[in-house]
């Protein structure tokens, strides 16, 4: 089974090919959304290499014996928080570009459009759907087993580049069908118009992921989660005598943040700390998730302000 690093490695590299190979032959044939393409890809290359470098330090910083280092020195909560400013970042520069490229393709068409070369369009957009579509299918079937925000986004960035692909052969195949025809004089406002279709598409797409990214970033309280962590800690006040508790959740990209202070009565007969450790591991089992990507906290205290 390939890794999130392999599979974005991987990714990385199959984007800068077809990106490079788009620039080249959108210039050649003189088609700017071919050009688009290319710089979309070159840029979502770009934020997977930022993403992988996160990947990285997070798979390190959950390694049983952590490297040493100034980077760990000055990250001693860890590196989650990196992740969803990586995603919210990736989302709105990819939205960014096809606004761009919305813009200048409704400048195009109220210029008359521009002509283009459909023999050399065509062939890019064979060889570049090929690649969207094999990278697509790659990346689905691995994050059924990896689960990775990370790998989601780059596979929907590449349904995403696939369907602007696919677009652009459709459109190139119609121009090719149509030159030299009664219907020739619309073939200077394919690239433009088949460009401005697309962006209007794709511009909604990250919307999702940019939505999570900041809920994250803001340390926006899931419901789920709270609820279940409301649950196990109410259970635990009942069945040890407990006055109240007070929970802090969070999801932090692929970590969860719990906190629980449980009040306990001024009167009630001491106990050893193992006892204490025992009911923490006890909690801790009840709440579930139990790995590198859980940070719990569990306390116990008379005083309220404590909690609060």
């Amino acid at each position: 089974m390939r890794s999130e690093q392999s599979i974005l490695q991987i990714s990385i590299a199959v984007t800068i090919l077809v990106a490079g190979f788009g620039v080249v032959f959108g210039l050649l044939s003189g088609s700017f959304s071919i050009v688009f393409d290319g710089v979309y890809m070159l840029a979502d290359a770009a934020m997977s290499g930022l993403a992988l470098l996160v990947s990285r330090l997070i798979a390190l910083s959950a390694l049983p014996e952590q490297p040493r280092g100034k980077l760990r020195d000055r990250f001693t909560m860890g590196f989650w928080h990196l992740e969803p400013m990586v995603l919210g970042l990736n989302g709105m520069m990819l939205t960014g570009v096809a606004i761009y490229a919305l813009i200048n393709a409704v400048g195009s068409l109220m210029d008359g459009g521009r002509d283009l070369e459909f023999s050399y369009a065509i062939f890019y957009a064979v060889v570049a759907l090929i690649a969207c579509l094999g990278m697509a299918l790659l990346e689905t079937r691995a994050n059924r087993t990896l689960k990775s925000d990370f790998v989601a986004l780059d596979a929907k960035a590449w349904i995403m580049s696939g369907g602007i692909t696919a677009a652009l052969l459709i459109a190139f195949s119609i121009g090719y069908a149509i030159d030299g025809t009664e219907l020739g004089w619309l073939t200077p406002y394919i690239d433009p118009a088949v460009l401005a279709v697309v962006c209007l598409v794709i511009i909604p797409m990250p919307i999702g992921t940019i939505r999570q990214a900041l809920a994250d970033i803001f340390l926006v309280t899931p419901l789920d989660l709270k609820k279940h962590v409301d649950a196990i800690a109410e259970q635990f006040v009942r069945q040890h005598g407990f006055l109240s508790y007070r929970a802090y959740v969070a999801k932090v990209g692929r970590g969860k943040q719990i906190e629980l202070y449980f009040i306990v009565p001024p009167n009630l007969p001491p106990r050893k700390l193992e006892e204490w450790d025992a009911l923490r591991d006890e909690i801790g089992d009840a709440l579930g998730g139990e790995g590198p990507d859980r940070w719990l906290t569990i306390a116990f205290t008379t005083d309220v302000e404590w909690a609060d």
